[in-house]
Protein backbone atom coordinates (compact mmCIF):
# COMPACT_ATOMS: atom_id res chain seq x y z
CA UNK A 1 0.00 0.00 0.00
CA UNK A 2 1.29 3.41 -0.80
CA UNK A 3 2.11 6.09 1.57
CA UNK A 4 -0.52 8.32 0.91
CA UNK A 5 -3.22 5.59 0.75
CA UNK A 6 -1.94 4.53 4.21
CA UNK A 7 -2.48 7.73 5.00
CA UNK A 8 -5.92 8.33 3.88
CA UNK A 9 -6.92 4.70 4.91
CA UNK A 10 -6.50 5.67 7.98
CA UNK A 11 -7.51 8.83 7.60
CA UNK A 12 -10.81 7.83 6.74
CA UNK A 13 -11.27 5.24 10.00
CA UNK A 14 -10.23 8.36 12.20
CA UNK A 15 -12.95 10.46 10.38
CA UNK A 16 -15.27 8.26 11.09
CA UNK A 17 -13.98 8.09 14.97
CA UNK A 18 -14.96 12.07 14.67
CA UNK A 19 -17.67 12.12 11.90
CA UNK A 20 -20.12 9.47 13.44
CA UNK A 21 -20.03 11.15 16.75
CA UNK A 22 -20.38 14.80 15.47
CA UNK A 23 -22.95 13.61 12.94
CA UNK A 24 -24.82 12.16 15.95
CA UNK A 25 -24.38 15.23 17.84
CA UNK A 26 -25.89 16.94 14.77
CA UNK A 27 -29.44 14.62 15.89
CA UNK A 28 -29.14 16.19 19.31
CA UNK A 29 -28.93 20.02 18.15
CA UNK A 30 -32.56 19.96 16.98
CA UNK A 31 -33.12 18.24 20.06
CA UNK A 32 -31.37 20.65 22.02
CA UNK A 33 -32.25 23.32 20.00
CA UNK A 34 -36.24 22.65 19.98
CA UNK A 35 -36.56 21.74 23.82
CA UNK A 36 -34.26 24.32 25.49
CA UNK A 37 -34.86 28.20 25.50
CA UNK A 38 -31.87 30.29 24.24
CA UNK A 39 -31.08 31.06 27.89
CA UNK A 40 -30.99 27.38 28.97
CA UNK A 41 -28.70 26.68 25.83
CA UNK A 42 -26.12 29.03 26.42
CA UNK A 43 -25.92 27.98 29.70
CA UNK A 44 -24.56 24.74 27.79
CA UNK A 45 -22.25 26.13 25.82
CA UNK A 46 -20.57 27.78 28.65
CA UNK A 47 -20.08 24.38 30.37
CA UNK A 48 -18.44 22.97 27.50
CA UNK A 49 -16.40 26.19 27.20
CA UNK A 50 -14.89 25.65 30.59
CA UNK A 51 -14.67 22.00 29.82
CA UNK A 52 -13.11 22.63 26.78
CA UNK A 53 -10.79 25.01 28.86
CA UNK A 54 -9.62 22.52 31.82
CA UNK A 55 -9.28 19.62 29.66
CA UNK A 56 -6.01 21.66 28.04
CA UNK A 57 -4.66 22.73 31.23
CA UNK A 58 -4.73 18.35 32.39
CA UNK A 59 -3.49 17.17 29.81
CA UNK A 60 -0.63 19.98 28.87
CA UNK A 61 0.55 18.72 25.65
CA UNK A 62 1.28 15.32 26.81
CA UNK A 63 -0.73 13.85 24.16
CA UNK A 64 1.27 15.42 21.49
CA UNK A 65 4.45 14.89 23.16
CA UNK A 66 3.88 11.31 23.00
CA UNK A 67 3.59 10.93 19.45
CA UNK A 68 6.77 12.79 19.27
CA UNK A 69 8.51 10.41 21.30
CA UNK A 70 7.12 7.21 21.12
CA UNK A 71 7.91 7.34 17.52
CA UNK A 72 11.34 8.13 17.55
CA UNK A 73 12.09 6.51 21.16
CA UNK A 74 13.79 2.96 21.37
CA UNK A 75 12.14 2.28 24.42
CA UNK A 76 8.20 2.71 23.87
CA UNK A 77 6.71 1.08 26.34
CA UNK A 78 8.22 3.28 28.67
CA UNK A 79 7.10 6.25 26.80
CA UNK A 80 3.42 5.27 26.89
CA UNK A 81 4.02 3.97 31.05
CA UNK A 82 4.98 7.42 31.58
CA UNK A 83 2.75 9.60 29.89
CA UNK A 84 0.06 7.62 31.66
CA UNK A 85 1.60 7.81 35.33
CA UNK A 86 2.00 11.44 34.74
CA UNK A 87 -1.26 11.90 33.71
CA UNK A 88 -3.00 9.93 36.40
CA UNK A 89 -0.80 11.74 39.72
CA UNK A 90 -1.57 15.62 37.87
CA UNK A 91 -5.43 14.04 37.37
CA UNK A 92 -5.94 13.24 40.94
CA UNK A 93 -4.23 16.29 42.33
CA UNK A 94 -6.64 18.54 40.40
CA UNK A 95 -9.39 16.36 42.26
CA UNK A 96 -7.53 16.81 45.57
CA UNK A 97 -7.45 20.44 44.91
CA UNK A 98 -11.26 20.66 44.08
CA UNK A 99 -12.83 18.43 46.90
CA UNK A 100 -11.32 20.83 49.18
CA UNK A 101 -12.07 24.48 47.17
CA UNK A 102 -15.25 23.13 45.73
CA UNK A 103 -17.53 26.02 47.03
CA UNK A 104 -14.86 28.38 46.22
CA UNK A 105 -13.99 27.52 42.49
CA UNK A 106 -17.49 26.90 41.30
CA UNK A 107 -18.50 30.39 42.66
CA UNK A 108 -15.86 31.80 40.95
CA UNK A 109 -16.59 30.04 37.77
CA UNK A 110 -20.78 31.10 38.39
CA UNK A 111 -21.30 28.05 37.62
CA UNK A 112 -24.10 26.23 39.85
CA UNK A 113 -22.71 23.78 42.44
CA UNK A 114 -24.33 20.87 40.98
CA UNK A 115 -22.83 21.15 37.14
CA UNK A 116 -19.55 22.20 38.13
CA UNK A 117 -19.30 18.90 40.54
CA UNK A 118 -20.54 16.96 37.10
CA UNK A 119 -17.94 19.14 35.31
CA UNK A 120 -15.08 17.89 37.70
CA UNK A 121 -16.22 13.90 36.64
CA UNK A 122 -16.32 14.84 33.53
CA UNK A 123 -12.78 16.04 33.32
CA UNK A 124 -11.30 13.62 35.40
CA UNK A 125 -12.62 10.29 33.56
CA UNK A 126 -11.28 12.11 29.78
CA UNK A 127 -8.30 13.02 31.02
CA UNK A 128 -7.83 9.64 32.26
CA UNK A 129 -8.05 8.28 29.17
CA UNK A 130 -5.96 10.31 26.75
CA UNK A 131 -2.69 8.08 27.26
CA UNK A 132 -4.91 4.66 26.21
CA UNK A 133 -6.50 6.47 23.17
CA UNK A 134 -2.98 8.30 21.77
CA UNK A 135 -1.52 4.45 22.28
CA UNK A 136 -4.29 2.96 20.13
CA UNK A 137 -3.67 5.90 17.33
CA UNK A 138 0.30 5.46 17.52
CA UNK A 139 0.13 1.74 17.40
CA UNK A 140 -1.97 2.19 14.26
CA UNK A 141 -5.08 0.62 15.66
CA UNK A 142 -7.59 3.00 13.74
CA UNK A 143 -10.89 0.98 14.28
CA UNK A 144 -10.20 -0.09 17.75
CA UNK A 145 -10.15 3.33 18.52
CA UNK A 146 -12.96 3.97 15.83
CA UNK A 147 -15.18 1.83 17.87
CA UNK A 148 -14.84 3.03 21.82
CA UNK A 149 -15.25 6.92 20.58
CA UNK A 150 -18.59 5.65 18.76
CA UNK A 151 -20.11 3.52 21.69
CA UNK A 152 -19.39 6.60 23.54
CA UNK A 153 -21.70 8.78 21.18
CA UNK A 154 -24.34 6.39 21.10
CA UNK A 155 -24.35 6.18 24.95
CA UNK A 156 -24.33 9.83 25.07
CA UNK A 157 -27.05 10.32 22.40
CA UNK A 158 -29.39 7.94 23.68
CA UNK A 159 -29.08 9.09 27.26
CA UNK A 160 -30.35 12.52 26.16
CA UNK A 161 -33.21 11.21 24.08
CA UNK A 162 -34.45 9.28 27.54
CA UNK A 163 -33.85 12.56 29.27
CA UNK A 164 -35.09 15.04 27.22
CA UNK A 165 -37.46 13.90 24.85
CA UNK A 166 -39.13 10.10 26.27
CA UNK A 167 -39.43 10.65 30.11
CA UNK A 168 -41.45 14.29 28.93
CA UNK A 169 -43.30 12.65 26.23
CA UNK A 170 -44.29 9.48 27.78
CA UNK A 171 -44.51 10.59 31.04
CA UNK A 172 -42.72 7.82 32.86
CA UNK A 173 -41.64 8.00 36.44
CA UNK A 174 -38.38 8.81 37.00
CA UNK A 175 -37.22 9.53 40.26
CA UNK A 176 -36.28 13.06 41.33
CA UNK A 177 -36.91 14.30 37.33
CA UNK A 178 -36.72 18.00 36.95
CA UNK A 179 -38.39 19.24 34.31
CA UNK A 180 -37.24 22.93 34.59
CA UNK A 181 -33.60 22.40 34.51
CA UNK A 182 -33.31 20.07 31.66
CA UNK A 183 -29.81 21.20 30.48
CA UNK A 184 -28.71 19.27 33.50
CA UNK A 185 -29.55 15.93 31.92
CA UNK A 186 -27.19 17.02 28.71
CA UNK A 187 -24.08 16.94 31.55
CA UNK A 188 -25.42 13.86 33.34
CA UNK A 189 -25.26 11.64 29.70
CA UNK A 190 -22.30 13.22 29.13
CA UNK A 191 -20.81 11.89 32.53
CA UNK A 192 -22.25 8.25 32.11
CA UNK A 193 -20.63 7.85 28.88
CA UNK A 194 -17.43 9.36 30.13
CA UNK A 195 -17.27 6.24 32.59
CA UNK A 196 -18.25 3.54 30.23
CA UNK A 197 -15.20 4.83 28.04
CA UNK A 198 -13.25 4.08 30.68
CA UNK A 199 -14.29 1.09 31.19
CA UNK A 200 -13.60 0.00 27.88
CA UNK A 201 -10.51 1.55 27.92
CA UNK A 202 -9.05 -0.32 31.11
CA UNK A 203 -7.34 -3.46 29.65
CA UNK A 204 -5.32 -0.59 27.88
CA UNK A 205 -4.02 0.68 31.33
CA UNK A 206 -2.32 -2.28 31.97
CA UNK A 207 -0.98 -3.20 27.86
CA UNK A 208 2.62 -2.44 29.05
CA UNK A 209 4.65 -2.39 32.55
CA UNK A 210 4.31 0.69 34.77
CA UNK A 211 7.38 2.75 35.48
CA UNK A 212 7.82 6.00 35.58
CA UNK A 213 10.59 7.50 34.08
CA UNK A 214 11.47 10.71 35.53
CA UNK A 215 14.23 11.72 32.45
CA UNK A 216 11.33 11.25 29.72
CA UNK A 217 8.98 13.09 32.06
CA UNK A 218 10.95 15.86 31.91
CA UNK A 219 11.64 15.29 28.10
CA UNK A 220 7.82 15.12 27.46
CA UNK A 221 7.30 18.53 29.66
CA UNK A 222 9.50 20.03 27.94
CA UNK A 223 8.10 19.68 24.05
CA UNK A 224 4.31 19.54 25.59
CA UNK A 225 4.51 22.72 27.58
CA UNK A 226 4.05 25.39 25.06
CA UNK A 227 1.46 23.17 23.18
CA UNK A 228 -0.22 23.69 26.42
CA UNK A 229 -0.31 27.38 25.82
CA UNK A 230 -1.06 27.39 22.24
CA UNK A 231 -4.39 24.63 23.34
CA UNK A 232 -5.11 27.66 25.64
CA UNK A 233 -5.05 30.27 23.68
CA UNK A 234 -6.65 27.58 20.62
CA UNK A 235 -9.89 27.60 23.62
CA UNK A 236 -9.71 31.05 23.94
CA UNK A 237 -9.80 31.98 19.80
CA UNK A 238 -12.64 29.25 19.60
CA UNK A 239 -15.04 29.95 22.81
CA UNK A 240 -14.08 33.63 24.27
CA UNK A 241 -16.80 34.54 21.73
CA UNK A 242 -19.54 32.51 23.97
CA UNK A 243 -18.03 33.21 27.05
CA UNK A 244 -18.34 36.82 26.62
CA UNK A 245 -21.37 37.70 24.95
CA UNK A 246 -23.60 36.57 27.76
CA UNK A 247 -22.03 39.29 29.27
CA UNK A 248 -22.18 41.85 27.09
CA UNK A 249 -25.25 41.09 25.07
CA UNK A 250 -27.21 38.48 27.34
CA UNK A 251 -27.70 34.99 27.35
CA UNK A 252 -30.59 34.92 24.96
CA UNK A 253 -28.13 36.32 22.10
CA UNK A 254 -25.64 33.95 22.64
CA UNK A 255 -27.86 31.10 22.94
CA UNK A 256 -29.00 31.88 19.40
CA UNK A 257 -25.30 32.58 18.53
CA UNK A 258 -24.35 29.59 19.70
CA UNK A 259 -27.06 27.73 17.92
CA UNK A 260 -26.28 28.92 14.70
CA UNK A 261 -22.84 28.35 15.24
CA UNK A 262 -23.11 24.46 15.07
CA UNK A 263 -24.11 24.45 11.57
CA UNK A 264 -20.22 25.32 11.42
CA UNK A 265 -19.71 22.36 12.84
CA UNK A 266 -19.44 20.50 9.36
CA UNK A 267 -15.88 22.14 8.98
CA UNK A 268 -14.96 21.13 12.52
CA UNK A 269 -15.74 17.69 11.49
CA UNK A 270 -13.24 17.65 8.55
CA UNK A 271 -10.35 19.39 10.31
CA UNK A 272 -10.84 16.90 13.28
CA UNK A 273 -11.21 13.94 11.05
CA UNK A 274 -7.80 15.41 9.54
CA UNK A 275 -6.09 15.90 12.42
CA UNK A 276 -6.89 12.46 13.89
CA UNK A 277 -5.36 11.09 10.70
CA UNK A 278 -2.66 13.57 10.03
CA UNK A 279 -0.46 13.72 13.44
CA UNK A 280 0.80 10.61 13.32
CA UNK A 281 1.57 9.81 10.00
CA UNK A 282 3.16 13.61 9.50
CA UNK A 283 5.88 12.25 12.76
CA UNK A 284 5.95 9.07 11.36
CA UNK A 285 6.83 9.65 7.76
CA UNK A 286 8.83 12.88 8.56
CA UNK A 287 12.31 10.48 7.59
CA UNK A 288 11.58 9.91 4.41
CA UNK A 289 13.02 11.57 1.77
CA UNK A 290 9.94 12.81 0.08
CA UNK A 291 8.24 13.71 2.85
CA UNK A 292 8.08 17.46 2.38
CA UNK A 293 6.46 16.58 -0.83
CA UNK A 294 4.08 14.32 0.84
CA UNK A 295 3.28 17.41 2.95
CA UNK A 296 2.66 19.42 0.23
CA UNK A 297 0.12 17.26 -1.65
CA UNK A 298 -1.80 16.92 1.12
CA UNK A 299 -2.14 20.77 2.27
CA UNK A 300 -3.71 21.23 -1.71
CA UNK A 301 -6.23 18.34 -0.96
CA UNK A 302 -6.85 19.41 2.31
CA UNK A 303 -7.76 22.51 0.76
CA UNK A 304 -9.83 21.40 -1.94
CA UNK A 305 -12.12 19.58 -0.06
CA UNK A 306 -11.92 22.65 2.91
CA UNK A 307 -13.21 24.94 -0.11
CA UNK A 308 -15.45 22.53 -1.52
CA UNK A 309 -17.11 21.71 1.55
CA UNK A 310 -17.51 25.58 2.26
CA UNK A 311 -19.44 26.47 -1.31
CA UNK A 312 -21.69 23.73 -0.78
CA UNK A 313 -22.51 24.78 3.07
CA UNK A 314 -22.98 28.07 1.94
CA UNK A 315 -25.23 27.13 -0.51
CA UNK A 316 -27.58 24.92 0.84
CA UNK A 317 -27.83 27.12 4.26
CA UNK A 318 -31.57 27.69 4.40
CA UNK A 319 -31.64 24.14 4.32
CA UNK A 320 -29.05 23.14 7.08
CA UNK A 321 -30.41 26.04 8.90
CA UNK A 322 -33.96 24.65 8.85
CA UNK A 323 -32.60 20.97 9.33
CA UNK A 324 -30.31 21.98 11.81
CA UNK A 325 -31.77 24.69 14.10
CA UNK A 326 -35.65 24.49 13.94
CA UNK A 327 -37.03 27.21 16.53
CA UNK A 328 -36.91 30.57 14.50
CA UNK A 329 -35.56 32.62 17.91
CA UNK A 330 -32.39 31.11 17.13
CA UNK A 331 -32.18 32.20 13.72
CA UNK A 332 -31.31 35.92 14.06
CA UNK A 333 -27.39 34.73 14.45
CA UNK A 334 -27.39 32.65 11.03
CA UNK A 335 -25.08 35.51 9.10
CA UNK A 336 -22.33 34.71 11.39
CA UNK A 337 -22.02 30.93 9.71
CA UNK A 338 -20.33 31.81 6.21
CA UNK A 339 -17.85 33.72 8.18
CA UNK A 340 -17.19 31.00 11.05
CA UNK A 341 -16.72 28.07 8.20
CA UNK A 342 -13.90 30.37 6.02
CA UNK A 343 -12.52 30.49 9.62
CA UNK A 344 -12.51 27.31 10.30
CA UNK A 345 -11.29 26.53 6.58
CA UNK A 346 -8.05 28.62 7.47
CA UNK A 347 -7.45 26.93 11.26
CA UNK A 348 -7.51 23.67 9.55
CA UNK A 349 -4.75 25.28 7.13
CA UNK A 350 -2.99 26.57 10.07
CA UNK A 351 -3.15 22.92 11.54
CA UNK A 352 -1.35 21.55 8.53
CA UNK A 353 1.11 24.26 8.64
CA UNK A 354 1.67 23.65 12.33
CA UNK A 355 3.96 20.31 11.37
CA UNK A 356 7.12 23.01 10.91
CA UNK A 357 7.04 23.40 14.32
CA UNK A 358 6.10 20.24 15.78
CA UNK A 359 8.77 18.44 13.52
CA UNK A 360 11.77 21.07 14.39
CA UNK A 361 10.90 20.99 18.01
CA UNK A 362 10.15 24.84 17.91
CA UNK A 363 6.64 23.99 19.33
CA UNK A 364 7.56 27.42 21.29
CA UNK A 365 6.36 29.15 17.98
CA UNK A 366 3.15 27.44 18.05
CA UNK A 367 2.54 28.79 21.30
CA UNK A 368 3.56 32.61 20.35
CA UNK A 369 1.14 31.88 17.31
CA UNK A 370 -1.59 31.18 19.45
CA UNK A 371 -1.14 34.04 21.35
CA UNK A 372 -1.18 36.25 18.81
CA UNK A 373 -4.65 34.99 17.51
CA UNK A 374 -5.74 34.93 21.39
CA UNK A 375 -4.73 38.81 21.65
CA UNK A 376 -6.87 39.58 18.02
CA UNK A 377 -10.11 37.53 19.60
CA UNK A 378 -10.45 39.09 22.53
CA UNK A 379 -9.51 42.92 21.58
CA UNK A 380 -11.49 42.58 18.26
CA UNK A 381 -14.23 41.08 20.63
CA UNK A 382 -14.20 43.66 23.23
CA UNK A 383 -13.60 46.64 21.02
CA UNK A 384 -16.50 45.60 18.22
CA UNK A 385 -19.43 43.74 20.28
CA UNK A 386 -20.46 46.88 21.06
CA UNK A 387 -20.59 48.60 17.67
CA UNK A 388 -21.86 45.92 15.35
CA UNK A 389 -23.84 43.18 17.70
CA UNK A 390 -22.75 39.79 17.95
CA UNK A 391 -21.29 39.37 14.07
CA UNK A 392 -18.58 40.95 15.47
CA UNK A 393 -17.78 37.83 17.10
CA UNK A 394 -17.44 35.67 13.87
CA UNK A 395 -15.14 38.23 12.36
CA UNK A 396 -12.96 38.36 15.55
CA UNK A 397 -12.16 34.49 14.93
CA UNK A 398 -11.86 34.91 11.11
CA UNK A 399 -9.19 37.39 12.09
CA UNK A 400 -7.13 35.77 14.53
CA UNK A 401 -7.53 32.28 12.43
CA UNK A 402 -6.29 34.20 8.93
CA UNK A 403 -3.44 36.03 10.30
CA UNK A 404 -2.36 33.28 12.02
CA UNK A 405 -2.46 31.10 9.18
CA UNK A 406 -0.37 33.51 6.99
CA UNK A 407 2.21 33.71 9.95
CA UNK A 408 2.88 30.03 9.99
CA UNK A 409 3.73 30.13 6.60
CA UNK A 410 5.88 32.74 6.21
CA UNK A 411 8.16 32.08 9.34
CA UNK A 412 7.62 28.04 8.72
CA UNK A 413 9.32 28.55 5.53
CA UNK A 414 12.56 29.53 7.36
CA UNK A 415 12.62 27.00 9.20
CA UNK A 416 11.13 23.56 7.60
CA UNK A 417 10.57 25.02 4.01
CA UNK A 418 7.70 22.69 2.19
CA UNK A 419 7.16 23.58 -1.46
CA UNK A 420 3.14 23.78 -1.69
CA UNK A 421 1.57 24.64 -4.26
CA UNK A 422 0.59 28.20 -3.51
CA UNK A 423 -0.83 28.90 -7.00
CA UNK A 424 -3.36 26.35 -7.02
CA UNK A 425 -4.44 27.05 -3.36
CA UNK A 426 -4.83 30.42 -2.87
CA UNK A 427 -6.89 29.66 -6.63
CA UNK A 428 -9.07 26.98 -4.85
CA UNK A 429 -9.64 29.42 -1.70
CA UNK A 430 -10.41 32.72 -3.26
CA UNK A 431 -12.61 30.75 -6.38
CA UNK A 432 -14.92 29.02 -3.56
CA UNK A 433 -15.13 32.60 -1.98
CA UNK A 434 -16.16 34.36 -4.59
CA UNK A 435 -18.88 31.18 -5.55
CA UNK A 436 -19.87 31.52 -2.07
CA UNK A 437 -20.79 35.01 -2.05
CA UNK A 438 -22.60 34.70 -5.12
CA UNK A 439 -24.56 31.55 -3.64
CA UNK A 440 -25.43 34.03 -1.18
CA UNK A 441 -27.10 36.80 -3.09
CA UNK A 442 -29.70 34.47 -4.99
CA UNK A 443 -32.19 34.56 -2.53
CA UNK A 444 -31.91 30.51 -2.00
CA UNK A 445 -32.30 29.80 -5.74
CA UNK A 446 -31.16 26.33 -5.23
CA UNK A 447 -31.20 25.59 -8.99
CA UNK A 448 -28.63 28.83 -9.12
CA UNK A 449 -26.65 27.37 -6.36
CA UNK A 450 -26.77 23.78 -7.38
CA UNK A 451 -25.31 25.40 -10.91
CA UNK A 452 -22.50 27.18 -8.92
CA UNK A 453 -21.19 23.77 -6.75
CA UNK A 454 -21.07 21.82 -9.61
CA UNK A 455 -19.45 24.56 -11.82
CA UNK A 456 -17.13 24.65 -8.82
CA UNK A 457 -16.49 20.90 -8.38
CA UNK A 458 -16.09 20.71 -12.39
CA UNK A 459 -13.24 23.38 -12.14
CA UNK A 460 -11.34 21.06 -9.15
CA UNK A 461 -11.76 18.14 -11.73
CA UNK A 462 -10.84 19.76 -14.88
CA UNK A 463 -7.33 21.17 -12.72
CA UNK A 464 -6.47 18.12 -11.02
CA UNK A 465 -7.83 14.71 -13.18
CA UNK A 466 -4.29 13.95 -13.83
CA UNK A 467 -2.93 14.09 -10.89
CA UNK A 468 -5.83 12.24 -9.34
CA UNK A 469 -5.64 9.27 -11.81
CA UNK A 470 -2.06 8.86 -10.85
CA UNK A 471 -2.70 8.82 -6.85
CA UNK A 472 -5.66 6.36 -7.44
CA UNK A 473 -2.99 3.82 -10.06
CA UNK A 474 -0.54 3.61 -7.02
Amino acid sequence: MSVLKKFFKDTIIYGLATVLPRLMNFILVPLHTGKLETSSYSDNTTFYVYAAFFNVLLTYGMETSFFRFFNKSEEKNKVFSTTFIGLVITTFLFLALVIIFNQELSGWLNIAPKYFNILVGLLVLDTLVVAPFAYLRATGRPIKFAAIKIANIVIYVLLNYVFLWAIPKFNIDFPGYDKSDLVQYIFIANLVASVMTLLMLIPYFFKTKLEFSTPIFKQLLNYGWPIMVAGLAYVINENFDKWILPYLLGKDINGAYSGCYKIAMFMTIFIQAFRLGAEPFFFSHSKEINAKQTYALIMKYFVIVGSFMLVFIISYLDIFKELLVKDESYWQAITIVPIVLLANLCLGIYFNLAIWYKLTDKTIYGMYLSIVGAIITIVFNLVMIDKIGFIASAWATLAAYGIMMVLSYVIGQKYYTVPYDLKKILGYLVLAIIVSIISLNTNANYYINTFLVLLFLACIVLLEKNELKQLLNR
